[in-house]
């Protein structure tokens, strides 16, 4: 029972995804957890997904990953946000039971075939000849393994910041995991600190609610997987409220006392998820700013208030969040609280989020750099996956960025680094026309089948779909109207323009105002498609255009990613290229532009100039 073909260090939301997709991929797999009750523990706010986060979500189910399916079973409300706007920056949002997720997750493990949990922290790290080998533990158990991933979270050497309190800990009462950083140290591994935090959590019979405004779910609200069956949550309200000048006085006047401002905390916060005096003090002018009071549980004792993180004493968080309308005598269950950790720099890591140096050790979740359950849920999978690849002796399953959103997240942290908490977003992404919410399990699908993630049921729903697709906009492509009498009768009906010349269907369906019913009525022959591919159908009819002309920059880009570099080629002094790009340029030699786009810190832009300048050169010959 010592040995194990991979080991994963962590139980958070990276640590599930690695360790269930590398014991479904057939490894004997060992999940070593701090404590086994709180696998799968969400630390902050009770929500998956949002916008780009939300994308994640999904194609972690079209691999076949947990955190999908844990949500569905755990929602409380569900939205789908940026609704009012184009499909490629929507994004599915649920508010979720806290426990019932964490013991989803926690019942999930016990129950994975090939996989095994421990209630011990990894202390040491054993390599020899450049692989890892081993883990030894603060039992002082040693185990083996062909395959080690770390997923650490907030806990190496974490520390946590009540106003002057410092307590060590990855998590409130939760022990910190100190020895590991000085094992990875020992081999070589330069370790910085990032700071992220969480929020006070009010007692919900002290909150007039009546105070606030109401935020309800969809009404036909939808699943995250595509796996979910008999979908009927029921959902509950969330609540808005504000911040007001009473508020920000408060808190500005203590600044003095915020440990963010004192020296007190060192670690870099994230940028897009501020704390509230974070906030007050880089936008000193805004008059207020949004509170989203969140149920925790299904039976809604206890709010989470989303917008109001924070590391101020207590007193002062206190004093400020009784200046809110409708929190007036809100009673504090928990304090919230800043917490500093290790990481590392992602760019020693491969695309396969292997390490470059020691084969076989990879890294995932925050330990590289990002915040947020699903950006470290989908680095996870990926080292789950590319571990039990690595044993197998196969290449890595690495998207490219117009693949996938994973592709773009992993592409952007192992080329450029990070010196702040990294979070997704869609404009991250050149593709997202091609990379939708929407088709994730179309575009990722066939992945998850190959690994064994995916049951073949549920492949051939995918393929199944996949076909109706392609038949109705073949259909819609290849059939043409003309502007006769019939025709802008019908349009009219509609309440649609009637039309001055012969077009495909197409164009028709590609209008805004074209609903699912309209395309039924003039396209008759998709009657018995599914809703999703006529919802699919729509989308790739309204942004056909668009679509093929990002479909065409990418094949150009997959040409020029084939164009060789000359051996000769001088960097030094081609306008535009860094110092940094042209000594990792000279220093490695690629052969070809893909190898150079390999490089950590030669960015796209830089790949464009070379080949440029790589033509100018032949031109000139």
């Amino acid at each position: 029972m010592r040995k194990f073909d991979c080991i994963v260090v962590g139980g958070g939301h990276a640590g599930i995804e690695a360790a269930s997709a590398a014991a479904r991929m057939g490894k004997k797999t060992l999940l070593l957890t701090m404590l086994v009750e709180q696998v799968g523990a969400p630390s902050c706010n009770p929500a998956i997904g949002g916008l780009a986060k939300g994308h994640l979500v999904k194609e972690i189910d079209a691999l076949g990953g947990e955190m999908p399916l844990a949500t569905d079973y755990a929602g409380l409300q569900f939205r789908i946000l940026n609704e009012n706007r184009g499909p490629a920056v929507r994004g599915s949002r649920a508010q979720i039971d806290m426990d019932r997720y964490r013991i989803y997750m926690h019942t999930k493990m016990l129950n994975t075939p090939n996989l095994y949990m421990a209630q011990e922290i990894a202390d040491e790290i054993f390599v020899k000849n450049g692989k890892v080998i081993g883990v030894k533990t603060n039992l002082l158990n040693i185990y083996e393994t062909k395959t080690l991933i770390l997923t650490t979270g907030t806990f190496m050497r974490g520390i946590m910041h009540f106003g002057p309190v410092k307590l060590e800990g990855g998590r409130f009462h939760e022990l910190p995991a100190k020895k590991i950083s000085k094992s990875l140290e020992d081999l070589g591994f330069e370790l910085e600190r990032l700071k992220t935090g969480t929020t006070a959590r009010i007692d919900a019979r002290s909150i007039d609610f009546s105070k606030m405004q109401v935020q309800y779910g969809d009404k036909n609200p939808r699943p995250f997987s595509f796996r979910t069956k008999n979908f009927n949550p029921k959902q509950i309200p969330c609540f808005i409220t504000y911040t007001n000048e009473k508020t920000h006085e408060i808190i500005k006047s203590n600044f003095h006392r915020a440990p963010l401002f004192t020296g007190q905390i060192e670690g870099i916060g994230p940028r897009y998820c501020p704390s509230i005096e974070d906030k007050l003090n880089k936008f000193p002018d805004k008059e207020r700013h949004h509170v989203f009071v969140e149920p925790q549980t299904r039976e809604a004792m206890e709010y989470y208030l989303n917008g109001l993180s924070t590391s101020l004493p207590m007193d002062v968080q206190e004093d400020f969040i009784h200046s809110i309308p409708g929190l007036e005598k809100a009673r504090i269950v928990r304090f919230g609280y800043a917490i500093e950790y290790d990481f590392i720099q992602p760019t020693i890591l491969k695309h396969s989020l292997e390490t470059k140096t020691i084969e076989g050790l990879f890294f995932a979740g925050q330990i590289n750099g990002t915040t947020g359950y699903e950006e470290a849920a989908a680095q996870g999978i990926m080292a789950g996956i590319n571990a039990s690849l690595k044993i197998d002796g196969k290449e890595p399953l690495i998207f490219r960025r117009d693949e996938a959103y994973i592709g773009v997240l992993i592409d952007d942290l192992v080329t450029k680094g990070t010196n702040e908490p990294y979070r997704m977003f869609t404009s991250r992404s050149e593709y997202r026309l091609l990379l939708r919410e929407d088709n994730a399990i179309l575009r990722l699908g066939k992945y998850g089948y190959k690994l064994g993630l995916l049951d073949k049921k549920t492949y051939e729903r995918i393929e199944k779909l996949r076909k109706e697709i392609e038949k109705g906009m073949k259909y819609l492509n290849e059939t043409f109207v003309t502007p006769n009498k019939e025709i802008n009768l019908m349009l009219e009906s509609m309440g649609e323009e009637k039309i001055q010349n012969k077009m495909e269907l197409r164009k028709i369906a590609a209008r805004h105002t074209f609903n699912k019913e309209k395309l039924l009525e003039i396209a008759s022959e998709l009657n018995n498609f599914s809703e999703e591919a006529l919802e699919q159908i729509l989308i790739e009819s309204r942004y056909h255009h668009y679509i093929e002309k990002q479909k065409s920059q990418i094949d150009k880009m997959k040409e020029m990613l084939s164009v060789k570099i000359p051996d000769d080629f001088e960097y030094k002094g081609i306008p535009g290229l860094s110092r940094e790009v042209v000594e990792k340029l000279e220093k490695f030699r690629p052969p070809t532009l893909f190898e150079a786009s390999e490089i950590s810190g030669v960015t796209p832009a830089a790949i464009d100039i070379i080949h440029l300048y790589i033509n100018m050169r032949k031109n000139k010959k």
